[in-house]
């Protein structure tokens, strides 16, 4: 059976060094905010292209104390891609926002530029974009739109760790940008762990207090703050695994090349272009029959996932919260898509099996 995650496998290379920075981290005796948090904030910001790095317990807390850190009017609204994963619109109504949906490109299953300005009103004050799958939106534009209406930018980075848009990295480009470290990122801890990004002074010390209680100086708290903070052991796993952050997006590059090259035109798959540098957090394809296509491809010993089986504005939770309106493009993403195997443990002998099982369907 050909696995789609195997998160053993995806870290053995990473093993021993693992093993020795624990030693350390034993040793050290010190266990939250340390010296491995501050090393990795500060590689992560070098790798983005940012002044600051906030490292935070989740991908979604990342978004909620981004969004927490506009101070926007109580029930602003935020535009947010109708199609993303239910994180990005969880963190719009923790905040206390109003969350409007807009259909994506159904060539990039990103948020689509020509269709925000028409769910711009007064109450608008941000945009909370995702760079889906692995691959950055179309930046130009989604400036452009800011520009002209004023509005924030949050980017939610979660799944594109290293991808470009016309050679800037994606989390670069926002007021801030969330990103999540859950172990089957391409840049994945040993557990729940995120950051935010920011080339804002200001923003760099209101979240650094916000993470720790609404609090500078132990036992002082000047904001009603929360308690999210990377764990210290995780902060010196990502440090490892940053070092090899180019080699893992190459790989699954690779990989996916394969998959584009050698998949029959029965399959929709992911459209490339030269302003954008893909990292595939995930590899999608979408057929009309997709339910049996999975089956089909467990019966002969391949396992894939759907992300994801329901758009947001069917999950029971959003009722009564997603305004009504015409989401079929999100539908037909939601109800043809399906993710191969593109783990970095995957090898391109069993990609070519894949194709060569997926081309008799």
């Amino acid at each position: 059976m050909i696995e789609y995650e195997n998160l053993n496998k995806s870290n053995q290379l990473f093993f021993e060094e693992y093993k020795s920075v624990f030693e350390k981290f034993l040793d050290s005796g010190y266990f939250i905010l340390g010296n491995f948090v501050k090393q990795f904030e500060l590689e992560f910001a070098n790798f983005i292209n940012s002044n600051y790095c906030i490292g935070v317990a989740s991908g979604l807390d990342a978004l909620i104390l981004a969004l927490k850190a506009l101070d926007l009017p109580p029930d602003s609204e935020v535009i947010v891609p109708s199609n993303t994963y239910i994180a990005t619109i969880l963190s719009i109504i923790q905040s206390g926002l109003q969350p409007v949906l807009v259909e994506p490109d159904l060539k990039t299953y990103n948020i689509d530029p020509s269709r925000i300005e028409e769910k711009i009103n007064f109450r608008t004050k941000a945009l909370l974009i995702v760079h889906l799958y692995g691959k950055s939106c179309d930046m130009d534009d989604i400036l452009n739109i800011c520009n002209k209406y004023n509005l924030k930018l949050i980017e939610d980075c979660a799944q594109s760790h290293g991808a470009l848009y016309k050679e800037k990295t994606t989390g670069s480009f926002g007021d801030l940008a969330a990103f999540s470290f859950y172990p089957t990122k391409n840049l994945g801890a040993l557990g729940d762990a995120g950051a935010i990004v920011t080339s804002s002074s200001e923003y760099d010390v209101l979240l650094r207090t916000l993470r720790n209680y609404g609090s500078k100086i132990k036992y002082y708290n000047e904001l009603v703050g929360y308690n999210s903070r990377l764990d210290e052991i995780q902060a010196a796993f990502l440090s490892i695994k940053l070092k090899k952050i180019d080699f893992i997006n190459n790989h699954k590059r690779t990989l996916a090349t394969l998959y584009l090259d050698g998949l029959k035109e029965d399959f929709i798959k992911p459209v490339i272009n030269d302003d954008y540098y893909d990292v595939y957090h995930i590899f999608n394809v979408r057929h009309e029959k997709r339910d049996l296509l999975k089956g089909y491809l467990y019966n002969n010993g391949i396992k894939t996932e759907i992300h994801y089986p329901l758009p947001p504005h069917k999950q029971k939770a959003m009722k009564d919260i997603i305004r009504p309106d015409d989401y079929s493009i999100s539908e037909l993403i939601h109800s043809t898509t399906l993710s191969l195997p593109i783990s970095f443990f995957h090898t391109e002998t069993e990609i070519y099996q894949i194709i060569e099982i997926m081309n008799k369907f």
